[in-house]
């Protein structure tokens, strides 16, 4: 007997339908085609121990089973529950006919019990797309797939729960949540806030064009100036995800397996700090079978790098091109996946080797040229690409005793943020693409970051004295207009041009001395 059950195949961030054709015909054997891969060939002893052990039969027949389309490699053990269905159901344990219009995915133990998958998200998005009715898997992965609304979501326990739920000897009830409860009950406030931080106005001020414009920054000052405290309380300060940056985000987390138990939504923006030993490949993502790296798992959220020059020339140079296209193609010989990299960069580092160059208080240590060896770590390619160049100074003990705790909290902050954002989602609403002034190319700053002939005149003036690309040129203009945005003013002034400019710290020539 001949019958199909469905899984569903991930590729980047999204899923590929996999029909399980099973044949049960006379002879002892096992046979699987369809390009799976070791884990998918192993499965013929998870199944029929699990079979045995819910009190089925294992057939003692011949097996065929085919993984289509043929073409797509099939990897990982999600494929088991569907495998042990198509036997069950090919050697008429189960009726074939309640496989109808359902998808099935989940990796079985020895004893029947199924293990959680990775994409339960996207396989349920392709899975409503293409006209399934319900969805069986693991119930711990339930609440994620329940994201998916007119989808019937089945959770299950065990393969045991299963074959009774398809048999209709016993009701399991679908999973149903209410997206926007969700969200809106899980946006709560975050446990740090800008208020935490004494002093230190400036960085303030410059996270705050940051966050309005999407703009990406650069710390640099000695250590113990407070560089990580304040990068790690910029999400704070960040609009709130909408819906559909939610689901985008929750995409990414679930395909690469990063989602908690039980959690059905991503509601915060992600800020993700890897340690400076990293990789390229986990850094941008990739391996044998593609996987997202730290700058996917940062979309729509903040990537924190703290001791650039730290980190191998060869991680940093990959950076450049997902900070300007904001996806990632990783491409190998048979197949090429995009991810979408659309995040914030932050970056911290220390002056000079020592960490004391410019201090207010401590002399440097470091001898002659050491400075500029050190700063040359960082390309200025990679420089180029950060809009705004921030120096911090460490804050004096006795203004860190006196000063009280800062009365303009983090919420304070994000209405201004919310508020210049507002703006820009007006400007851009003929473009689709376009969400924040930093995402504007080149038509989009001569529409919208015109400047007055005054303006011009200091621009060019700046550029010549700083020796600026053109690349730092845009950067300018583009934080420029974030300034006079949340400034609530439709011209860019002299005033708003001359704060951009001044945050181009590592484009002066003698800050190394």
């Amino acid at each position: 007997m001949l019958v199909q059950t469905y899984g569903s195949a991930i590729f980047g961030i999204s899923a590929t339908t996999v029909t399980v054709e099973v044949r049960i015909e006379k002879g002892i054997y096992f046979m699987m085609v369809g390009l799976p891969d070791s884990a998918v060939k192993e499965s013929q002893q998870r199944i029929k121990t699990a079979i045995e052990e819910t009190g089925m039969n294992w057939p003692g027949k011949g097996i065929i089973i085919n993984l289509a389309p043929a073409d797509i490699r099939k990897e990982g053990a999600v494929y088991d529950l569907p495998l042990a269905i198509g036997i069950l159901a090919a050697s008429e344990q189960i009726p074939a006919s309640a496989l109808e219009k359902t998808m099935i995915m989940g990796e079985l133990s020895l004893d029947g019990t199924l293990r959680p998958i990775k994409g339960a998200l996207p396989i349920a998005i392709q899975a409503k797309n293409e006209g399934f009715e319900r969805l069986i898997l693991p119930e711990i992965n339930a609440q994620e797939a329940a994201m998916v609304n007119e989808l019937k979501i089945i959770p299950a326990h065990n393969l045991g729960q299963v074959i009774e739920y398809l048999k209709e000897k016993e009701e399991i009830s679908p999973v149903a949540i209410d997206t926007e409860a969700i969200f809106k009950e899980q946006l709560t406030n975050a446990s740090i806030d800008f208020s935490d931080v004494k002093g230190q106005e400036n960085i303030k001020r410059a996270f705050e064009i940051s966050a309005a414009g999407g703009h990406n920054v650069i710390l640099i000052g000695p250590p113990g100036a407070g560089k990580t405290m304040l990068a790690k309380r910029l999400p704070t300060i960040l609009p709130p995800l909408t819906i559909p940056e939610s689901l985008e985000t929750t995409k990414i987390h679930s395909v690469a397996g990063r989602l908690r138990s039980n959690t059905s939504l991503v509601t915060s923006r992600p800020f993700r700090a890897p340690h400076h030993t990293i990789s390229d490949v986990a850094l941008v993502g990739g391996g044998g079978w593609p996987q997202p790296g730290e700058i996917s798992l940062a979309h729509n959220g903040v990537l924190f790098l703290d001791e650039l020059p730290e980190f191998k020339r060869t991680v940093l140079e990959v950076l450049r091109q997902p900070l300007e296209d904001r996806v990632v193609t990783i491409s190998r010989a048979r197949f090429t996946v995009d991810y979408p990299s659309s995040f914030m960069l932050v970056a911290s580092m220390n002056p000079c080797p020592c960490g004391y160059h410019n201090h207010p208080f401590k002399s440097c240590q470091c001898e002659n040229g050491a400075v500029q060896r050190y700063l040359n770590k960082v390309s200025g390619p990679l420089l180029d690409r950060i809009d705004l160049h921030v120096e911090v100074t460490p804050v004096d003990y006795d203004e860190l005793l006196s000063t009280p705790r800062s009365k303009v909290t983090s919420h304070d902050i994000r209405k201004r943020v919310v508020a210049a954002r507002e703006i820009q989602l007006q400007r851009f609403e003929s473009h689709k693409e376009l969400h924040c002034n930093a995402q504007m190319g080149s038509n989009e700053l001569r529409t919208y970051a015109q400047l007055t002939p005054e303006g011009n005149e200091t621009l060019k003036t700046a550029m010549r004295k700083m020796n600026l690309s053109a690349r730092a040129h845009d950067r300018i203009l583009k934080v420029a207009r974030t300034i006079a945005d949340l400034d609530q003013s439709e011209n860019i002034e002299i005033k708003h041009l001359g704060e951009a400019i001044q945050y181009r710290t590592l484009d002066r020539s003698s800050w190394a001395g």
